[in-house]
């Protein structure tokens, strides 16, 4: 098994969108590690629309190309054109951010991902919830990446957001205070 790390994001019908990726992590994978859920401005295009972003860690059995391609299924599921433009408006995406320690392009993914370093929707979720695990590529530790990035340099702030029922996610500020990933089962 596999410790995976997902990127889910949506600036269309977004809660509706985000609690069915949720949902189907869950019915794939079992227990999930959930971070807060942050709302952000679009990067890269305009929209009247902000995001709901967060980052989800579970075990997965599948090898990385089946895990892509269930991702792929679950974002068309509901509503994500992949023929539109790279920054435009999601319905859903979800990006395979990490699996275990590996590194390079695997069945034409490349991991880790890109994004991780370089947007603050997903380093910072990653940062309050999986602080102590280390980037494949740097070493460093997903916190020690947080600080070191420019955080004023891209809007970002949690939101109060409920799943089955509870209260994945709430507003009240982060004091350098690590937050544990809500674990659902």
């Amino acid at each position: 098994m596999a410790f995976v790390l997902f990127s889910l994001g949506s600036n269309a019908h977004r809660h509706r969108r985000i609690d069915r990726a949720l949902s189907a992590l869950h019915e794939a994978f079992g227990e999930l590690l959930i971070s807060r859920v942050f709302e952000s401005h679009p990067v890269g295009f305009d929209s009247p629309c902000n995001f709901y972003n967060l980052v989800v860690g579970a075990s997965c059995p599948w090898p990385l190309a089946q895990l892509n391609q269930w991702c792929k299924q679950i974002e068309r599921d509901n509503g994500r054109d992949h023929s539109a433009p790279k920054f435009s408006s999601r319905a859903l995406d979800i990006d395979i951010l990490s699996m275990d320690d590996l590194i390079g392009c695997i069945d034409g993914i490349t991991l880790p991902r890109e994004e991780i370093t370089y947007n603050a929707f997903v380093l910072r979720p990653l940062a309050e919830s999986f602080g102590d695990h280390r980037h494949p590529l740097t070493g460093m530790t997903y916190r020690t990446l947080w600080q070191k990035f420019d955080a004023d340099s891209q809007g970002l702030w949690p939101v109060a957001f409920e799943w089955q029922g509870k209260q994945i996610s709430a507003p009240e500020p982060l004091e350098a205070v690590t937050l544990a990933p809500a674990r659902v089962q």
